[in-house]
Formats: C-alpha cells, sequence, structure tokens
C-alpha cells in the first residue's frame, strides 16, 4: 500500500504465481510430434500482476 506519485491516491500492489497441471481440468488434447514427445506440456504457469487505485471522487466525463 502506498500513495500513487501522479493521482496522490492510495495504491496497493500485488503479484502471484503458481504452477497446475492442466490435465487436472480435463484439458487431456494433445499431439505426438515426429521427433518424439508430444505438442503441449502438461504444466502451466499463472502470473498475475494486480495494482488498484482508490478513487475517492467521480471521474469527469
Amino acid at each position: 500500500l502506498g500513495i500513487d506519485p501522479f493521482s496522490k491516491a492510495e495504491k496497493a500492489g500485488f503479484a502471484a504465481e503458481t504452477k497446475i497441471n492442466r490435465e487436472d481440468w480435463g484439458l487431456v488434447w494433445n499431439v505426438a510430434l515426429e521427433a518424439g514427445g508430444v505438442l503441449v506440456g502438461k504444466e502451466i504457469k499463472i502470473s498475475l500482476d494486480v495494482e488498484a487505485i482508490r478513487v475517492t471522487e467521480p471521474a469527469a466525463v
């Protein structure tokens, strides 16, 4: 939590990362490659970067 240098409003930022197995969610499609291996990996990396600024008055239209 901090103060935005431009608007002087309260500001918060968060970051999160995780990994999931796509097959756990029923996403099982894949194609075998001629050279070996498969086209799509099982592990999915998810990354979130969130920034929020508190607005105390309505924006001008």
